[in-house]
């Protein structure tokens, strides 16, 4: 069977909910069995969430307290929509008892004038444990049998709280304690993305953007033939749409080449998605919900139409150069294991690297902690940063056996000013760091170069 994971867009009101449930009744007339779905919150719920959780935190609740009943008629509406009596009475009861419970949260959170990471988690969690709700009934309305489940008794999580990580084996038995019966019974498995719990009981996110990786997550630990992330665009891109105005559709790509272009910036999947498909060599593919017939992206172990081509372009803003000098480094070893013990310590993800005799130039995109790791790295070496720069990425699997494609990129990039350049031993990308500014024309120009 399938795992079919539904994005923001694709729940966000009844009609999405509608074409939900018919790519759902597909899928279950084609195989028999399941499908399980994972759903995101209702779109921009999340975002909202967090703002009342931030506004009451503040100590402004008559601004926040508008904004839960804002949410509790926008989910209200949307069961008296698609859930009839008598099953539509308990869940409008029980939406009612979650907010309030959350303007309930709210006063709190304006007295004690703080929104800790673990209440942020319950609060979050609302959106997705709501719709997945919603959508368990509206399924079994339309004659497609489902129950609902609770996915914080389904995916188990380490204690960090907003960004936990799955604990894979206490996971696994979880679904299969959860998930499994009610595919044995011949129902639609339905929970919510995004949420876990731990061990004890706590409710977690895993991040924003997490809802595609508990797709994952379920699809591994359920052995599935398929894991699809159903969104509101054709699939993968070969560029960011929002610069080029045509982006070609990529029909096939390697895990590989979809992880490189997900974490340099392809919005359409999160960067954590293809792991647990890699572990079990699950297929991804990615679908429209608004044009179920299309055929989509489909990413499997190794991409069969590489050729000498490139298979896509990635981008990242808002990125920061932090440069590392030290005469200390020169001819020595453990310079670099301080360096990345700063980062280490305040929990920054680098995501470029290069380096010299005498110096070592990393990028981050995570701001939040740099002043602090400025000033440790000056202990021991002289630091410089520069911010308003953006990461372009060139991926394909051909980059491995055509060098010369290498050579193409930076030459139509000859007349943009770049910070830094690096290849992987894995040669699957060619990275270039250069002014914002620069960040469209620079893909305009590599786009037309590989993809006109």
């Amino acid at each position: 069977m399938v795992v079919q994971k539904f994005g923001g867009t694709s729940v966000a009101d009844p009609e999405a909910i509608r074409r939900l449930i018919e790519i759902v009744r597909t899928a279950r007339t084609r195989d028999g069995r399941g499908p399980v779905v994972v759903v995101s919150a209702m779109s921009k719920v999340t975002d909202a969430l967090l703002a009342i959780a931030s506004t009451a935190g503040a100590g402004r609740p008559s601004e926040a307290l508008p904004r839960v009943e804002e949410l509790r008629e926008r989910h209200a509406a949307a069961v008296r929509a698609l859930v009839s009596s008598p099953a539509q009475t308990p869940l409008l009861a029980h939406i009612a008892g979650q907010f309030d419970q959350l303007a309930d949260i709210v006063r709190a959170l304006a007295i004690l004038r703080e929104a800790s990471p673990r209440t942020l988690d319950v609060v979050a969690a609302m959106g997705e444990l709501l719709c997945s709700r919603i959508i368990a009934a509206a399924l079994t309305e339309a004659g497609v049998p489902a129950d609902w489940v609770d996915a914080r008794c389904a995916i188990v999580t380490d204690g960090d709280h907003t960004r936990a990580n799955p604990l894979g084996a206490e996971t696994n038995a979880a679904l299969r304690k959860t998930v499994t019966p009610i595919l044995d019974a011949g129902k639609v498995a339905v929970l919510g993305g995004f949420v876990g719990a731990t061990t004890d009981g706590h409710t977690t996110t895993l991040g924003r953007g997490g809802s595609d990786y508990s797709g994952a997550i379920v699809g591994a630990g359920i052995d599935a033939r398929e894991i699809q992330i159903w969104t509101d665009v054709d699939g993968m891109l070969s560029a960011d749409p929002r610069v080029i105005a045509s982006p070609r559709l990529i029909a096939q790509l390697s895990f590989a080449e979809a992880a490189e272009l997900a974490y340099f910036g392809a919005k359409v999947l999160h960067p954590s998605t293809i792991l647990p498909a890699v572990e079990r060599n699950i297929p991804v593919r990615i679908l429209n919900s608004w044009r179920p017939d299309g055929t989509g992206t489909l990413i499997t172990a190794q991409n069969e139409t590489a050729g000498t081509r490139l298979t896509g372009l990635a981008s990242k803003k808002d990125v920061t150069v932090i440069d590392i000098t030290s005469t200390r480094m020169l001819m020595a070893y453990g310079f670099l294991r301080r360096v990345f013990e700063v980062f280490e310590r305040f929990r920054t993800a680098v995501d470029m690297v290069t380096t010299s005799e005498v110096s070592v130039s990393v990028t981050v995109d995570d701001r939040r902690n740099l002043d602090a790791i400025v000033q440790a790295l000056s202990e021991f070496s002289e630091v410089s940063i520069e911010g308003d720069l953006a990461l372009l990425c060139a991926v394909g699997d051909s980059l491995q056996g055509a060098p010369e494609i290498a050579a193409r990129v930076v030459g139509v990039l000859e007349e943009v000013p770049l910070k830094m350049i690096s290849q992987a031993a894995s040669r699957r990308n060619i990275t270039v760091v250069l002014r914002q500014s620069d960040l469209p024309h620079a893909m305009q120009r590599l786009h037309e170069e590989f993809f006109a």
